[in-house]
Order: structure tokens, then sequence, then C-alpha cells
């Protein structure tokens, strides 16, 4: 009998134990899942980007879908570590304050597609850092010190847009050999037409053709600008880059073929909307290579701005048709994309 208690008594005590030692190993691996988590969430943190772009955002829709694949290349997922907050101006002059609007939202960094949207931020602040996406000219325009020391808060990816400009009017005098007056439609408003103008006039004076100026602050200056290049016996006309150029392309095509003038742009999506031809680099490779400037913390003004490598030459043959202006061979045969 006390030997059959004795080991009753031992079951018990064993079995005590067991339970305790399975609460504890429960409790032991709860605990160490809520400090992975714990972590884990401390690890995470949310990246704040505010974007300033020209409305409507449709014109914009490619380049935006460029940089969110330049974040997701870098790890950074909307909805996970990433809130991506814009802002689209009907006019430049709403620009600064809805950049200032970003900044009181949260913006950790705002992204600037040129340096309209560039030129509006830094008006606004001196600390946050602003990465633009397709800068005309940075240095000309005061925006950097320099590109391989921007010095400011300020940096990114440009098209020199000032070297860029006399390509295109060597492209325009080879398809219109005997011109002899060309025309340059530009934003005013854009703080790079000083520096791009004052490329174009040397330009032309080399190319032996005179170059008339046209600016545009709205589109409603578009209806004049096309009936004074005809009045002013313009052989054809370049188009200088910038966001209310792009948001406008469709009028600017079609004004283009009712006044029968050809046109040369400083982008790809103006032919795309029924321009003649364009010489200029990929703005949305441009777009996303920009978003790596998001990553990293380091202080804009030691990252030096980059500079387009590759520019294209596409050429549109149904607008060509439209204005019944054979393009020469040669020209067609260095383009890197026809449309047909």
């Amino acid at each position: 009998m006390r030997l059959r208690a004795i080991s009753a008594d031992l079951r018990i005590g064993v079995a005590q134990v067991s339970r305790l030692e399975v609460c504890f190993a429960v409790a032991s691996v709860m605990l160490s899942l809520m400090m992975v988590e714990a972590v884990g969430q401390e690890r995470v943190k949310i990246a704040r980007v505010g974007y300033l772009g020209q409305a409507p955002a449709a014109s914009f829709a490619p380049r935006v879908e460029a940089f969110r694949m330049g974040l997701r290349d870098l790890g950074y997922l909307e909805g996970r570590n990433l809130i991506l907050d814009f802002r689209w101006a009907e006019s430049t002059s709403q620009m600064p304050e809805l950049a200032a609007e970003l900044i009181r939202a949260g913006a950790e960094v705002l992204f600037a597609p040129s340096s309209t949207e560039t030129g509006a931020a830094l008006r606004v602040t001196k600390t946050v850092p602003v990465v633009f996406g397709a800068h005309a000219d940075p240095v000309g325009v005061g925006h950097v010190t320099s590109l391989a020391h921007p010095g400011g808060n300020a940096t990114g990816m440009t098209m020199l847009l000032t070297d860029l400009v006399a390509k295109e009017l060597e492209v325009l005098k080879e398809a219109l050999p005997g011109a002899t007056r060309f025309g340059v439609l530009f934003a005013s408003t854009a703080p790079s037409h000083v520096p791009a103008v004052e490329a174009a006039e040397v330009a032309a004076q080399s190319l032996g053709v005179q170059l008339r100026k046209f600016p545009v602050q709205k589109e409603d200056d578009f209806q004049h600008a096309f009936p004074a290049m005809v009045e002013d016996r313009i052989d054809g006309f370049m188009v200088l880059a910038t966001p209310l150029m792009l948001t406008r392309r469709g009028l600017i095509a079609e004004l283009a073929i009712k006044h029968r003038l050809p046109s040369v742009f400083g982008t790809k999506d103006n032919v795309l909307g029924g321009g003649l031809m364009s010489y200029a680099p990929d703005a949305s490779a441009l777009t996303r290579r920009a978003a790596t400037y998001i990553d990293g913390g380091a202080s804009p003004a030691n990252l030096p701005v980059e500079q387009a490598t590759r520019y294209e030459l596409v050429v549109n043959l149904r607008t060509a048709k439209a204005l019944n202006l054979p393009i020469p061979p040669t020209l067609l045969a260095r383009a890197d994309e026809v449309i047909e």
C-alpha cells in the first residue's frame, strides 16, 4: 500500500511538472514571436514622398508608373513602407502652395518632374530634399551649384536642354534643307527657357537660319502663337520641353497640322501625340533612375546630378504625310523609331 501511494504521488508530480513545462514552453514561444514582430515593426520605416506635377495627371501617367517602378526596385511599396502623395497644379502659379501643402502633410522628399516644379519647390523649402526627374538645365537656372556638387537641397537627373536644342534644330534643318526661318515655341513661366532660348539662338546662327521667339503661358496663348508664326513666314518650329508643352501636346499637334508647320520636340511624348519629330532622352527611363535618389538618406548637396546618356530620334510619318512633307531618307535611316 505504501509503495502504491508513493507511485501514485510520483505520477501526479510528473504530470504537474509536464504541464508546467508545457505552459512555460508555450509562453516562451509566444514571447519570442511578440519580440520578432516588435523588431519587424521597428525596422519598417514608412517613407513619405510628395510628387508635384502639372495637371492633368493623365499626361504624366507613364512617368508616374516609371517612378513607382524605380521605387519598387528599391523595395518601396505603397501600402507597406511607402506613402506617395500627389499634387497636380492647374497653373504654374499654384505650384509653390501645393509644394508647401505636401511638406505640411509630412513629405520627407519632394519629387519634381522638371525644372518648373523644381523651381516652385525650392521657393518654399531650403531643407526638404527635392529630387528632379528630367531637369532641363539645373546649373543654368541656379537650382544647383554644379552637376558634381549640387550644394543645396536639390539633385536628380538632367537632359541638359541647352545642349539638346542645338541638335533639335539640326534635325529640323535636315528635314527642311531650304528653310531660312525657324520659330521657337516656349513656356515663358519655365525657369529653363532663358538659357535654352539663348542656346537655340546660337545654334540657329550656326545653321544660317533666323530664329523667331513665340512665348506662351497658358492654353489660350497657343491659339494666337500659330497664326503669328504663319504671319511671320516661319518654315518650321521647335518646341522647348516643359510640362505645359507635354500636357497640351494634342493641341500643339492639331494646330501645327492646321497651319502646315513642321515641328521638332524635346520629348517623344509629343511625337506620339501627333508631332512630327523629336530628339530627346527617354523621359520615363530618366524618371525611373531618379527614384534612386530617394533611397539612402544622403544629403542632396553631396549627390551628383546625373546626365542622360542615350538620346532617340523619333519621326512620325503619319504627320509628315498630313503635312505633305517628304522626310529625307538619310534622316529616316538614323531614326531610332518611325511611326507609320
